[in-house]
């Protein structure tokens, strides 16, 4: 049996099998009529089944429903049960994760392909120890954890999950049962929109209890296999952080909040610290060990609990206690225990004093209002400033001599603006320069936009030879990534950057956003351009003798850059900087990527093995050879042309409105930050964040962000005779293989009988079959490509996981558009109904489980 099918049956063993048996015990939970509402339900879905089937609306099929197999006369009673059922669906939902969750261990084998023990094999063959060493030097893996809004359960919510998943792999029904009964308690629903702080702390729980053992794994593990090949003073695993820090498009985060979370980051860290010497002390009970130890006790309780103590330890301090330890057990006890305090250690040189490192973000449009602002009520720059040209105004930039306080200016967000430049220096006395040290520009369109960015931290305090912050432009846009090494050659070329960069290492970090750029071009054009992007990039920063780090800001489906991640690290060949992986983890990917501390371990680890066997046993100058790249440009351009297409569609924004459940993303109180940029009423596309543009076509089910273009690029291209040119071109690079990986996914994800009554909608109709014949024009092509005939073929095992949850929430899209429609009926009817909030609601919360069952759908 091969490992898929034997993956495949441990599936079916351990998660489906189980699914069934444990959704038996729902029937004791304590919801009003839960017997009745268990039995209604599977009822619902049989019915929903065979009504899609027969091509019914979601208003046939409920109409059908509530007619045949209930007594309900009244719109309050239908009201009550179909939120008895949304309440059903989320714990069997919660149940599917933890089954998973639990699984992990079994399902992935933790030593095999894109684990380190793999590499640590292939280095060994290879004898490539010393080019490994080398390698290690500057090489990392940095994950930035972001609050972005994609994530439904609440914190207890996920707290329950981790249990239960232990639980399950303990085998413990008594446990099991305990907590599925203290699930039925927990309510899902926000009744308040959490604070950045509030989401901080959620993110918090992860870095304490999962990336912090997980992390300490894996530096062991390599230390082990390759002593002295990781140098101390540069971290293999590093961490960012964005609730508190990011600030683009959230009025809620502030100056207050930032220092805030930077500490609550630091007392963290601390936290754990203490933790760990504790369990240190009750094994190294040994002479010249103990008092040591204590010491140190006692230095991390006060840095917890007495008030004024944050400064009071330091990283550095920290490893040259417990290196003296280590040499005390080596030489005089025999090295007993010396993988725990060599483990300490590990965890003390990946985290610091500042656990994540807290980036600073926000758009460019809101530091030119502020620097406007500041040149009319002060002396800091010239009164003309505003009517300047971009290069004088960068030469006025560069020029300031004054420092501001944020209490010389009028409006909040110059106040603010000011005050976090200045914070940048707080955070780094106590945390270290780690703890805070990026500022990222968003809807970053000129070298202007960044040198805003250096003349705001001169304002704030900070001086040029001193000026320990990396300033990080954001490309997000197609015309963006177009002129991205445009922008960035005009920075290089100025020497008052170019001597920044020299104190900054002659490193330059970019990042490059998926999430926008599928919004803006469309999957296939968004993915070529950001390769276009980093091949420009990494030819121009090399010219200039500097070294380009990729910032990646993905999200968790295909569609945001998700998927197959690791595949493209591995794809990249020397055309494409490698040197460190960073990318953004955000919302639900947190919690199904890096759950649990095994599968945090194995994620992390792919990543790793990714960007190092590439770099060691990769012989690929160049990612895509030049007739590769000439036909993917061209592939691209026509997919592009139908996105386009797509999206000029007048009716395009309307349709997606008044059917998916955009509007209501922004009272989900799931996230801080507002659903759209601008404080306008109307909703245009260009103020829409990425988020909630793909999470609607999502639980629509029609995931038009992650193959919309695919088909009629592959169709153009065998109509022209050029098929064998494709196909030669998806089966010699793994960056296009893994392109239309993610693209079935997002495709596997569709479902159209759902909205099939659309079809001869008088006005939704013609977006509807647009949207549904590229779909089947793509999947035609996808399997012509790939030689199968079905969707994720080569992933049974995600394939059948993915089956599963879609039947799961299947009554709750179901739901979810019976209650949209109704919506719209009272909306046509001009009536002035109660009930239509009640209606709304009901949207809201199907959303939870639609997004939750789907994990990476948004």
């Amino acid at each position: 049996m091969d490992n898929q099918s034997s993956a495949l049956t441990l599936f079916k063993n351990q998660v489906g099998i189980k699914f069934q048996l444990y959704n038996s015990l729902f029937t004791s939970l304590p919801f009003h009529r839960i017997e009745k509402t268990g039995i209604l339900l599977s009822l619902l879905l049989t019915i929903c089944e065979d009504g899609y089937r027969n091509r019914q609306s979601p208003m046939q099929i409920m109409d059908d429903f509530f007619a045949r197999q209930t007594t309900f006369t009244t719109e309050a009673e239908k009201l009550d049960l179909l939120f008895r059922f949304v309440q059903y669906v989320e714990r069997q939902v919660v149940l599917f994760d933890a089954l998973e969750d639990a699984a992990f261990r079994q399902i992935n084998d933790m030593n095999g392909v894109g684990t380190l023990r793999h590499l640590s094999s292939e280095v060994m063959q290879d004898h490539k120890e010393n080019e490994l060493a080398k390698l290690l030097e500057d090489f990392g893996v940095r994950l930035v954890l972001t609050a972005h809004p994609t994530q439904f359960y609440p914190g207890p919510v996920l707290g329950i999950i981790n249990d239960l998943s232990r639980a399950v792999i303990e085998n413990d029904s008594s446990d099991i049962n305990m907590y599925l009964q203290q699930l039925g308690k927990t309510p899902f629903f926000q009744k308040a929109k959490p604070t950045p702080y509030d989401e901080a702390l959620s993110l918090l729980w992860y870095m304490e209890n999962i990336f912090y053992p997980a992390s300490g794994r894996i530096l062991t593990y390599i230390k082990t296999q390759f002593p002295n090949a990781v140098p101390e003073e540069h971290s293999l695993i590093q961490m960012g952080f964005w609730p508190g820090g990011d600030r683009d498009g959230n009025p809620f985060v502030t100056v207050d909040t930032t220092l805030k979370v930077a500490e609550a980051l630091r007392g963290g860290i601390i936290k754990c610290y203490y933790q760990d010497v504790r369990r240190l002390k009750r094994r190294l009970t040994f002479k010249g060990v103990e008092n040591v130890l204590a010491d140190l006790e006692k230095k991390l309780y006060d840095n917890i609990f007495v008030p004024g103590q944050q400064a009071n330890i330091t990283a550095k301090e920290m490893l040259d206690t417990l290196k003296q330890v280590k040499e005390t057990i080596i030489y005089q006890h025999n090295g007993l225990f010396l993988h725990l305090v060599e483990n300490f250690i590990n965890k003390v040189e990946i985290f610091g004093l500042h656990f994540a490192s807290l980036d600073v973000r926000q758009d460019s449009s809101v530091h030119a209002s502020v620097l406007e602002e500041i040149a009319q009520s002060t002396k800091a720059l010239p009164d003309n400033y505003a009517s300047l040209k971009d290069k004088e105004k960068i030469e006025a930039l560069t020029q300031i001599t004054t420092v501001i306080k944020g209490e010389d200016l009028k409006s909040d967000i110059a106040k603010d603006t000011i005050k976090t430049a200045k914070a940048i220096q707080q955070i780094q006395q106590y945390n270290g320069e780690p703890g805070c040290n990026r500022y990222i520009i968003s809807q970053c369109n000129s070298a202007l936009n960044a040198m805003e960015v250096f003349g705001l931290l001169l304002l704030a305090g900070w001086k040029k030879d001193s000026m320990k912050v990396d300033i990080v432009p954001l490309f997000e846009t197609i015309d963006d990534l177009r002129n991205a090494a445009e922008v960035m050659k005009e920075l290089y070329d100025h020497p008052v950057y170019r001597k920044h960069l020299k104190k900054r290492r002659d490193k330059q970090t970019i990042m490059l956003g998926f999430s926008d750029g599928t919004k803006d071009g469309g999957y296939l054009m968004a993915n070529w351009s950001i390769f276009k992007a980093k091949e420009e990039l990494t030819r121009l920063s090399k010219e200039y003798d500097i070294e380009v780090i990729f910032f990646d800001g993905r999200g968790g489906p295909p569609a945001r850059g998700g998927g197959k991640t690791h595949k493209f690290y591995a794809s990249m060949g020397k055309n494409i900087s490698n040197k460190e992986i960073q990318l953004t983890i955000q919302g639900q990917t947190v919690s199904s990527n890096f759950g649990t501390a095994d599968a945090a371990q194995f994620n992390i680890e792919q990543l790793i093995h990714a960007g190092i066997s590439n770099s060691l046993f990769s012989k690929r100058n160049f990612t895509l050879e030049k007739k590769e790249e000439t036909l993917l440009q061209k592939l691209a351009e026509s997919s592009f042309k139908s996105f386009s297409q797509l999206k000029g569609h007048p009716d395009f924004l309307n349709y997606l409105s008044q059917i998916s459940p955009l509007k209501f993303y922004s009272e989900t109180n799931i996230g801080s930050r507002p659903a759209k940029r601008g404080g306008g009423a109307r909703m245009t596309l260009k103020d829409l964040r990425a988020i909630p543009f793909v999470g609607s076509w999502s639980q629509l089910k029609q995931n038009v962000t992650g193959y919309y273009g695919v088909g009629s690029a592959l169709k153009e291209f065998d109509d022209k005779g050029k098929w064998k040119e494709v196909k030669e071109l998806y089966e010699n690079s793994l960056f296009v293989k893994t392109l239309i990986d993610n693209c079935e996914m997002s495709m596997k994800k569709c479902f159209f009988p759902l909205t099939f009554h659309l079809s001869k909608h008088p006005v939704h109709g013609e977006i509807w079959n647009m949207i549904y014949s590229e779909y089947e024009l793509t999947k035609k092509y996808l399997f012509k490509l790939t030689g199968k005939n079905e969707l994720m073929a080569d992933y049974p095992v995600e394939q059948l996981s993915i089956q599963v949850r879609e039947r799961i929430v299947l009554p709750l899209v179901t739901i979810q558009q019976f209650a949209i429609n109704r919506i719209r009926e009272i909306e046509d009817q001009r009536q002035n109904a109660p009930i239509k909030a009640t209606y709304e609601k009901l949207v809201m919360r199907c959303s939870f489980g639609i997004i939750n069952a789907g994990r990476n759908s948004a």
